[in-house]
């Protein structure tokens, strides 16, 4: 029988070095509630109500992270194996680096043969809390996610027999599989399952969680009154839950015209969830991305258009919320939002010596 672990995610967090996550969308177009009237925070360190209804949408995350120790190192491996690309140049940490905030910080990401692609690299990190996986949503788990990459002409370009044949020759690998899953061994579901039993041990904690349990200590004075602000413009309608976000779809420009705000011309990838669905009412929706580790995943948006933070908060304010904030409100949004930047567990580098 192989191994448990369930792995410790509160404790001392000192400094930071990763991170997650684009921003975006904060709006529901179907039926959109009506904003609350935001109101400048008059008292030290921040006003109850708001904080109340902060905690009451977003959710700390678990003491621990439980899984199968022998898979999750067998699918760290995997995730860092430039053997399942084509060419043997790419592996998921290309576009996903763990040293990176789970992303590679580029616009948009670049596939095999130098391909550039058409839509910015989401975080894996914290990706086992989202509804759905990519951002048109198109896979519905971790382990549907990990099929696609691979065989994308514009990724990896690879094809899933050559995968299992390549892994096949080695020893090692067979050896690992046998002893992760005994039944059938090297499988393309099964290495699928490893890669995605690795993310989902993911998990960044931060110092909001300790604040969303009730320490009011863990944030600063600007980062308290930009929770206050956070919530009252509305932020939470739609980075909420677990993983402040990847709850929803929403659509971009919700009240007003972010593509013409932008001033490029539409790309296919800009239709987002309509590309899945071939429904005209879910043109320009996207999986509202989560917020954790916000900080350390520029550029944003799913077209990478946003170079700092500060113009992301910026422009969604202005077009999920029809809210002109002005820059110290932004700062201090900015402020808070580098409070969900996470550590990593230790266990989540490739070692050294592998």
């Amino acid at each position: 029988m192989s191994p448990r672990s369930s792995m410790k995610l509160l404790g001392p967090l000192g400094a930071v070095i990763l991170g997650a996550a684009s921003l975006e969308a904060c709006h529901n177009p179907r039926e959109r509630p009506p904003a609350r009237e935001y109101t400048e925070p008059s008292t030290h360190p921040a006003t109850p109500p708001e904080l109340r209804r902060l905690r009451a949408s977003l959710q700390a995350l678990p003491d621990s992270v439980e899984f199968d120790q022998r898979k999750m190192v067998l699918g760290r491996r995997l995730f860092h194996d430039t053997a399942l690309s084509v060419d043997n140049t790419l592996s998921c940490a290309s576009c996903h680096a763990i040293n990176q905030g789970g992303t590679d910080r580029r616009r948009t990401s670049l596939g095999v043969r130098g391909q550039v692609g058409g839509i910015n690299s989401p975080t894996v990190l914290n990706s086992r809390y989202h509804f759905v996986q990519f951002w048109d949503g198109r896979s519905a788990d971790l382990r549907a996610q990990a099929a696609g990459p691979v065989a994308n002409p514009m990724e990896m370009g690879n094809t899933w027999p050559n995968v299992v044949a390549t892994l096949s020759r080695s020893p090692d690998y067979v050896a690992a599989f046998r002893e992760s899953y005994p039944s059938d061994g090297l499988t393309e579901a099964n290495i699928r399952d490893a890669i995605a039993v690795y993310e989902e041990a993911l998990a960044t904690p931060a110092p909001i969680d300790r604040f969303l349990r009730g320490d009011d200590r863990a944030l600063n004075d600007e980062q308290r009154e930009g929770a206050v602000l956070f919530e009252s413009v509305g932020c939470t309608t739609c980075h909420n839950g677990i993983a402040f976000g990847g709850t929803s779809f929403q659509r971009m420009g919700a009240v007003r015209n972010y593509f013409a705000l932008r001033g490029t011309p539409l790309t296919p990838e800009d239709a987002g969830r309509f590309n899945v669905t071939h429904r005209e009412a879910d043109r320009h929706f996207f999986k509202v991305p989560t917020l954790r580790n916000v900080a350390e995943t520029g550029p944003w948006f799913h077209d990478g258009h946003a170079t700092t933070l500060e113009e992301a908060v910026r422009t969604m304010a202005a077009v999920q919320l029809g809210r002109d904030l002005d820059a110290a409100q932004v700062q201090r949004i900015v402020a808070f939002l580098r409070s969900m930047t996470g550590t990593l567990p230790a266990y989540a580098a490739l070692p050294p010596s592998t």
